[in-house]
């Protein structure tokens, strides 16, 4: 399928690696201008380099920590100099460790609300005027299974998750009038390095990813490049009539019923 998103400079973060590697390759596939961000300039160079080589695509990376406003804004700054407009946002970023709730401090706390709440509503602003500009945008927002099932651990997670949650759906009735959509897209088990974080401590990795695959009507953990497709998708004109959704992917894990 076409999605034709040739001529679209789409903005991905934490695009060094896991699922934002996979997105930003994806969309470049299928014919986006792609800015790539992370923290690590080092290996943000070489996904970079990696998604040029096989897309023939121009990828532009530009190193920015989503937790830090002044970088965020740089960062936003620089990509619409650069190319002129902003079409997609990929809100993305690592998510805050698990622990139990009584263990979590105050730092910790305010760390989690800058790297997983603030960092989406401080890029969909600054990428609105643009998108206003262009008649159409699309925003899409990787957040966790977490929002729908109880994850053990997850309370960090989950908290700020929940908020980006509601946040979307108010975009999307602010936005929907400019033709852009809010869309957020929750993982479940892929296999990328995070997964390890949702293991048990002290377990063999391989055995415990098999028992998790169990639970899992598929029978599977999935992979990276199957989040991207929807992602794609989600990004194309193709989705024009989608908005203000929670879109899971997690193999029919999940036994919630809406």
């Amino acid at each position: 399928m076409d999605l034709k998103l040739q001529n679209k400079v789409a903005l991905v973060f934490a695009a060094s690696k896991g699922l934002g590697k996979a997105i930003a390759l994806t969309l470049s596939a299928e014919g986006a201008t792609v800015v790539i961000g992370s923290r690590n300039k080092a290996e943000l160079d070489k996904t970079a380099a990696e998604i040029t080589a096989q897309t023939g695509n121009t990828v532009l990376a530009l190193p920015v920590d989503v937790s830090n406003a002044d970088e965020i804004a740089g960062f936003i700054k620089q990509a619409a100099d650069t190319f002129g407009r902003i079409d997609i946002l990929l809100n993305n970023a690592g998510g805050p460790p698990f622990d139990k709730f009584e263990n979590i401090d105050e730092e910790q706390w305010q760390q989690a609300l800058s790297l997983n709440l603030m960092s989406v509503a401080r890029a969909s602003k600054l990428v609105l005027p643009y998108m206003k500009a262009a008649g159409s945008g699309r925003i899409i927002n990787i957040i966790s299974g977490s929002v729908k099932a109880v994850l053990a651990g997850s309370v960090l997670s989950t908290a700020t998750r929940m908020g980006v949650v509601g946040m979307a759906k108010m975009m999307a009735d602010e936005f929907g009038p400019y033709n852009i959509t809010v869309n957020n897209v929750a993982p479940g088990l892929i296999l990328t390095d995070r997964i390890k974080h949702t293991l048990p401590k002290d377990v063999d990795i391989e055995q415990a990813m098999k028992d998790k695959a169990k639970s899992i009507p598929l029978g599977r953990i999935g992979d990276p490049e199957e989040l991207a497709s929807l992602v794609a998708f989600l990004a194309s004109d193709k989705a024009s009539y989608i908005s203000g959704q929670t879109i899971q992917v997690d193999g029919g894990a999940s036994r919630a019923i809406y």
